[in-house]
């Protein structure tokens, strides 16, 4: 009985982990990251690990992001890794051989069944609006150098987007991406040998390593960061225009309500 017990303490923590990195790797890209800095980012400061790179500088630069990370680093200074440590020495070390391999075996599902939900995209994307739902409702998050400069409310944001081989935006330009239909504005690109091009033109093309600076509503940056070039990407660009053009609708529509309201023409 101990043994089973040891083995689903040891679930539990390392799948208390997998949600603590997730929650940073949200809360991470609301400031601003994009999705894979946030989570390399997440994952290297819950473990250890440091990597002396420009992310890392502007994770440390950013007030908000740098509360994230030190946050990060007192839940792995309270001793999971010991305590998983423990549970494998307590439970391994006592009980006949056969019962020693059914425990690893159960470990070894328990694991397996962890990696595949962390890896499931649709776990993954349900996950996300739960963590950001939560994070909007009982924390302050705010992206002080973005948001107070732009004055973006709502599910308005600025954030960065990788380009990797293969994407759907990646050996493209500008004109041809179409993501203003999508309700995405390119403000800048950031190029893999440091430059920069601000305001970017119909004709200027997209790279595999640049990063593109985004604005937008926040849950249409997730589904562009996944989105490759395929059938199924361009499918899920003309589904995005249409959502964007049902948007539009609803706000028009939310427009001409307000202006009826006392309150308008008293501003008027």
């Amino acid at each position: 009985m101990a043994g089973i017990i040891g083995v689903i303490a040891l679930l539990a923590v390392l799948g208390l982990s997998l949600i603590i990195t997730r929650v940073a790797t949200i809360a991470l890209t609301m400031t601003g990251l994009s999705q894979e800095a946030a989570r390399f980012q997440a994952r290297s400061a819950f473990t250890g690990t440091g990597f002396t790179t420009s992310e890392a500088e502007n994770v440390v630069n950013h007030p908000v992001r740098r509360r994230i990370i030190m946050l990060l680093m007192i839940l792995r200074s309270a001793g999971l890794v010991t305590i998983v440590l423990s549970l494998l020495l307590s439970f391994l070390g006592s009980g006949s051989d056969i019962a020693k391999l059914t425990r690893l075996g159960w470990l070894a599902a328990g694991v397996a069944a962890l990696w595949l939900l962390s890896s499931s995209k649709v776990f993954d994307r349900y996950l996300g609006r739960v963590i950001n739902w939560a994070l909007r409702r009982w924390t302050r998050l705010d992206v002080r150098d973005y948001a107070s400069l732009l004055r973006l409310s709502g599910e308005y944001r600025v954030i960065e987007v990788q380009v990797r081989e293969g994407d759907w935006v990646a050996g493209k330009n500008l004109q041809r991406c179409y993501l203003p239909e999508e309700g995405i504005t390119v403000l800048g690109i950031s190029r893999a040998d440091g430059s920069y091009v601000g305001g970017p033109k119909g004709e200027t093309e997209i790279y595999a390593g640049d990063t593109l600076i985004l604005y937008g509503r926040a849950r249409k940056f997730q589904d562009l960061d996944r989105r490759r070039a395929d059938v199924a990407g361009d499918k899920a660009h003309k589904r995005a225009v249409r959502e964007q053009k049902q948007h539009m609708e609803e706000q028009e529509r939310r427009e001409c309500e307000y202006k009826t309201k006392p309150e308008a023409k008293i501003k008027q």
